[in-house]
């Protein structure tokens, strides 16, 4: 392991990632500095240690939409960064869901339950989808120089209380799986059509060790523990449908 593998792994620990921790990370590589994603990747890992599980997003949703509604799992690339997209592709062992849209990358000890069952669901973020699990885990979700405003994970909370901008309309698409076979599969779009998101607002409502602040080598790092987002979000969502929007 590189030294810069190391501290990366050294400043994770300082920031309250441990050993068997479930991890999913929003990340923004360019803020690191001169790293690599390999880098990045085995520092997360040995922070993690062998019974920990770390999990990216392999949103999709610029490459399997409405106009080209077809989803394959090793060929569907994602769109959410260089980090993500160089786990799904390049590391032995991770495995994705699938969902059209809003599929996940695991690699680890609970990676099998995080991402099988995906496919149930007809909603991007629904009750068997990567961020309901990691929440099921009590699981951390990494900021990694990005902000906490792409939170994903924000989808399955709404999708708990539907707010009034949430869905869109359903759609057919053929999804491919590891093996190849095809399967027909109804799921429907998130919106958002007129609205800014503002996950950041949660910032607000986490209290204590809920949200932890801190660095990875020259990248702010936010960390949250999943089910205090989860429980505080929701009870804002139900106060106030559009506390994490603005009107676009």
């Amino acid at each position: 392991m590189t030294s810069i593998s190391q501290a990366i792994a050294n400043d994770a620990k300082l920031l309250g990632i441990n050993k068997g921790d479930t991890l999913l990370v929003h990340s923004s590589l360019r803020s690191l500095g001169k790293t690599s994603a390999e880098a990045v990747i085995k520092g997360l890992l040995t922070a993690l240690g062998d019974e920990g599980t770390l999990v990216l997003p392999a949103l999709s949703y610029m490459h399997c939409n409405p106009n080209n509604p077809r989803f394959d799992y090793h060929n569907t690339p994602s769109n959410v960064g260089a980090l993500a997209e160089y786990f799904r592709t390049e590391v032995k062992g991770v495995i994705r869901s699938i969902n059209p849209t809003h599929s996940c990358c695991a690699l680890g000890k609970n990676a099998d339950f995080v991402v099988s069952s995906h496919i149930l669901d007809t909603t991007p973020c629904g009750a068997n989808s990567p961020f309901r699990k990691v929440m099921e885990l009590n699981g951390k979700i990494l900021f990694l120089g990005c902000g906490t405003v792409p939170n994903t994970s924000m989808h399955a909370v709404e999708e708990l209380s539907k707010p009034d901008y949430l869905f869109g309309d359903c759609y057919k698409y053929t999804v491919t799986d590891n093996l190849g076979n095809n399967k027909e599969l109804n799921c429907y779009a998130h919106n958002f059509k007129g609205v800014i998101q503002r996950y950041d607002r949660l910032e607000a409502i986490l209290i204590n060790d809920e949200l932890k602040k801190g660095k990875i080598l020259s990248a702010d790092c936010h960390l949250v523990y999943t089910p205090a987002m989860w429980e505080r979000a929701d009870k804002q969502y139900r106060a106030d449908p559009h506390y994490f929007i603005d009107k676009g």
